[in-house]
C-alpha cells in the first residue's frame, strides 16, 4: 500500500468532516481518500462497509454536489473504503467554504488566494476583470502612441493604425467589455500611474555590495507597464550598470556590460507574467551579479529542470500577454526563456539561472562589471596596470575628459535638461522624438526644453532640421 501523498488521504475510520478532504482533491488535481487505513498504510477494516459505500456518495452529491466513485474493498480478510474523486472544472464548496488540497495538506481558500482559484477555474484571469470605475480619461495616451510605434516597428500592427483612436485600440486589445467597461489590463498598461488602483505595480531597484543590509542606493519606477521595461533599463545604464566604450573606426560605441537584448526580455516575462496581487517586481543588483524577482509561481507544467526544452506558453495575465506580443515584446511560442539563455551566452556570459523562491520567480544572472574590475587593478587588455595606472588611464582619456566637462554643464541644469544633454552628447543625431521615448515626456515638450538650452548657450544645433546634429558648446 503506497503511504500518503498529495493525491492520497488515509482514515481509520469515516467522519463527515472528511467532505472537506474530497472537497479539496475535486479542486485540486482529484486524488483517493481511503477509509479503514492508517497514516502507515495498514489495513485496520471498517465495520458496516456496506452502509458506508451507500451513505457517503450520496452526502457527496448532496452536499458538494460532486459525483464520486466508492467502492469497497479487501486486503487479510479487512474490509475498506476507497474514495475516488475527479478534478472539477468548477470551484466546489463544503458548507459554504472552498478547499484545495496542496501537497499533503488541505488548505481552506480565503481572500486574494480564494478570488484566484475562483478565476482560473472560470477559466478567467485577474487582468481580465472589468474596473468599474475607471474610464479612458484615466489613461495615458503617450502610453498608448508609444504602444502603436513598438508594434508597427515590430511589424504586428498595421502602419495606418499609428493615429488609432483610444477606443479602437482598446476594442482590438480585448480590454473593454460589452458595455465598453475598462478591464484590470487597460489599466496597468496604459494607466501613467496604476498604482492609483492597484498595489505591487512598481519596479523596484536596490543596489547592493555585500550583503542584503548594505544597501547603497535605490530607485522605484512606476509608470504604464508597456513603458516599464524602457524605463527600467535607462535607469540600469544611468546608475546601476557599466557601459563599456570603445570605437570600431572613428564610431563611438557603448554597449551595456550585459546584453541588452536578453535583459529585456526577462523584464518583459517578470512584468508580463507577474501576479499583480503580490508585491513589486524587485531587482537586486550585486557587484558581480544581478537577481530579478516577481512574485506568481511558474505554471505547473513548467519547472526549472524543463523551461529549456520547448514548451506551449502559459500566460499568466492573458490580456497582458497579447498586448505585449502585439508590442514586439514577447513571442507566443514559449521560446523566451531560450531566447535569454542564447543572448547570454553569445556575449560570452554564464546562462541565467531560474528558481522558484517565495511564492515567486528568481531569475538570477552574472555582471561583466568594468567598473569593479577597474577598482580590482584589472582592465580588459591591461591585466597587469595597477590601480593607479588604470585610473590615471582612464581620467586621461578623451572621451572622459569630454565627459568630465558634460558633468559639470549638467551639475547646473534641472534633472531633465540635464539628462536630454547627456542624451545628445552621447548621440548628437538624437530627434525630439527618439528623446521623447528614452526620457518618457511628449515631443513638444523636448522641444521646448532644446530651445531653452540652445538659448542658454548650452547646445547648438548644426545643419538642416532633419540630418543635422547637436553639439555641446564647451564653456565657449
Amino acid at each position: 500500500m503506497n503511504m500518503e501523498n498529495q493525491n492520497i488521504e488515509y482514515k481509520e475510520s469515516w467522519r463527515d468532516e472528511y467532505l472537506k478532504w474530497v472537497c479539496g482533491f475535486a479542486n485540486a488535481q482529484g486524488g483517493k481518500l481511503y477509509i479503514g487505513i492508517d497514516d502507515k498504510g495498514n489495513v485496520c477494516g471498517v465495520e458496516n462497509a456496506h452502509r458506508l459505500s451507500e451513505d457517503i456518495p450520496n452526502k457527496i452529491v448532496a452536499l458538494l454536489g460532486v459525483v464520486a466513485d466508492v467502492n469497497i474493498q479487501n486486503r487479510d480478510g479487512e474490509d475498506y473504503i476507497e474514495i475516488e474523486v475527479l478534478p472539477s472544472n468548477v470551484p466546489i464548496s463544503y458548507k459554504g467554504k472552498y478547499y484545495y488540497r496542496s501537497g499533503s495538506t488541505m488548505q481552506e481558500l480565503n481572500g486574494v488566494a480564494l478570488q484566484q482559484f475562483i478565476l482560473k477555474k472560470m477559466g478567467r484571469s485577474w487582468d481580465d476583470m472589468v474596473h468599474e470605475r475607471a474610464t479612458e480619461d484615466d489613461l495615458d495616451r503617450e502610453a498608448i502612441d508609444f504602444f502603436l510605434r513598438k508594434g508597427i516597428q515590430a511589424g504586428r500592427i498595421d502602419p495606418s493604425e499609428i493615429n488609432a483612436p483610444t477606443a479602437t485600440v482598446l476594442q482590438n486589445l480585448n480590454l473593454v467589455d460589452d458595455e465598453g467597461h475598462l478591464k484590470n489590463a487597460a489599466l496597468l498598461l496604459f494607466c501613467k500611474k496604476p498604482g492609483r488602483y492597484f498595489t505591487g505595480t512598481e519596479f523596484k531597484i536596490g543596489r547592493f555590495h555585500s550583503n542584503i543590509a548594505d544597501l547603497l542606493s535605490q530607485e522605484m519606477i512606476e509608470c504604464s507597464i508597456i513603458q516599464m521595461a524602457d524605463r527600467v533599463v535607462r535607469m540600469l545604464k544611468d546608475k546601476f550598470l557599466t557601459m563599456p566604450i570603445h570605437y570600431e573606426g572613428l564610431q563611438r560605441i557603448e554597449k551595456l556590460e550585459i546584453p541588452e537584448d536578453a535583459l529585456r526580455e526577462i523584464l518583459y516575462n517578470a512584468i508580463c507574467h507577474k501576479d499583480y496581487f503580490g508585491p513589486q517586481i524587485q531587482m537586486r543588483v550585486w557587484d558581480h551579479h544581478v537577481e530579478i524577482w516577481n512574485d506568481g509561481e511558474l505554471p505547473s507544467a513548467i519547472t526549472p529542470e524543463n523551461i529549456e526544452k520547448v514548451h506551449a506558453s502559459y500566460p499568466r495575465n492573458k490580456n497582458l500577454a497579447f498586448a505585449f506580443y502585439k508590442a514586439g515584446f514577447i513571442e507566443s511560442w514559449g521560446r523566451g526563456w531560450q531566447k535569454i539563455c542564447d543572448g547570454f551566452t553569445a556575449a560570452g556570459l554564464p546562462k541565467p539561472t531560474i528558481e522558484s523562491a517565495q511564492g515567486g520567480v528568481l531569475v538570477t544572472f552574472q555582471r561583466n562589471n568594468v567598473n569593479l574590475k577597474m577598482t580590482e587593478g584589472t582592465l580588459i587588455g591591461s591585466q597587469n596596470d595597477s590601480q593607479s595606472d588604470v585610473e590615471r588611464k582612464v581620467d586621461n582619456h578623451p572621451e572622459r575628459i569630454a565627459e568630465n566637462i558634460v558633468e559639470s554643464i549638467v551639475e547646473k541644469l534641472s534633472a531633465m535638461r540635464g539628462r536630454i544633454v547627456k542624451i545628445v552628447w552621447k548621440n548628437p543625431y538624437s530627434s525630439a522624438q527618439s528623446i521623447s521615448e528614452e526620457v518618457g515626456i511628449a515631443p513638444r515638450n523636448v522641444q521646448e526644453h532644446l530651445r531653452k538650452l540652445q538659448q542658454q548657450g548650452i547646445i547648438r544645433h548644426i545643419g538642416p532640421d532633419k540630418g543635422g546634429h547637436w553639439e555641446i558648446i564647451k564653456g565657449e
